[in-house]
């Protein structure tokens, strides 16, 4: 499978005094053609989030461009090989505060077989079909008001203005007994058209999956699109930081197969056509000079 995509990304502070998310590829870099996307959303005491958060989202992108994938596959090997380095940078560089810091991880690679995924916390990766406008994936939150809901002591609709909303189960910390790791996919039905969107919590306080998917079926460009994501967040009190990715292309081993064998094997009949005609006229001058003699 070739997948072909196009993004534009967000990190903006909102209504914060720091930035606590990171996000790869930077803005400057948008709008940006992958294969790579990770947000970072950090916390922490004073600036350790933003620590927490640089620092993962530097050395996981570091770490996975200077290390490629074998057959241009990305595997969970290859993931927890990165993760692993990450964690390691992280506890190099705790801050040592009683509040010790940590970050969520939201993560896509596109590759040959597809676009893996992987997070911990409550930062989102969705898969979104504007054509039939679905879902076709979104990551669980770790967070304890989801393992509520899952429950029955919540409805969707009471967690959303709980008290323990930003109550988070799993997130990357420095110097833990246990790592916490990731739940991961790889998704596989991908489609041009389709959407790969990655936002941190921020940008859904004030909106549902079926806005989200109303807003990127609109007839209007990614960068329009973005612009009202945006506009959502207006109110929102957190950092805002999100990957809108579009997916440009897709074509699979079996298409490319098949388009290589018929170019093939009209080559093949150009050919047999080519050594035809050569032999009639080869036939056709023998008899002409024949009767030519005999004249």
């Amino acid at each position: 499978m070739r997948i072909q995509v196009t993004s534009i990304s967000i990190n903006e502070l909102g209504q914060r005094t720091n930035q606590e998310d990171s996000i790869f590829p930077s803005v400057q870099d948008s709008p940006s053609n992958g294969p790579l996307f990770i947000l970072c959303d950090g916390m922490g005491g004073h600036a350790a989030g933003e620590v927490a958060s640089q620092t993962v989202c530097s050395s996981l992108s570091s770490f996975i461009l200077s290390h490629p994938p074998e057959n241009g596959v990305f595997e969970e090997k290859d993931f927890s090989e990165a993760l692993e380095y990450a964690y390691a940078a992280l506890d190099e560089n705790d801050t040592n505060d009683v509040k010790k810091m940590g970050t969520t991880l939201a993560f896509a690679m596109f590759h040959k077989d597809g676009c893996f995924v992987a997070h911990i916390g409550d930062s989102r990766v969705y898969h979104i079909r504007p054509s039939s406008k679905s879902v076709l994936f979104v990551t669980r939150d770790h967070s304890l008001v989801n393992e509520l809901v899952t429950l029955g002591e919540l409805t969707p609709e009471e967690a959303k203005v709980s008290r323990q909303k930003n109550v988070i189960t799993r997130v990357m910390q420095p110097h833990q007994e246990k790592i916490v790791m990731p739940d991961c996919t790889n998704l596989t039905d991908l489609k041009k058209g389709d959407y790969i969107y990655i936002c941190s919590d921020g940008m859904l306080e004030q909106m549902d999956d079926r806005e989200i998917v109303n807003i990127l079926a609109m007839r209007k460009p990614d960068s329009e699109k973005m612009r009202i994501l945006r506009g959502a967040t207006k109110d929102n009190k957190d950092n805002h930081s999100a990957h809108l990715i579009r997916i440009t292309s897709v074509d699979s081993d079996k298409e490319f197969y098949s388009e290589t064998k018929e170019g093939k094997d009209k080559n093949k009949h150009r050919a047999s056509w080519l050594a035809l005609a050569v032999a009639v006229c080869a036939l056709l001058a023998i008899v002409f000079y024949v009767l030519k003699m005999h004249i």
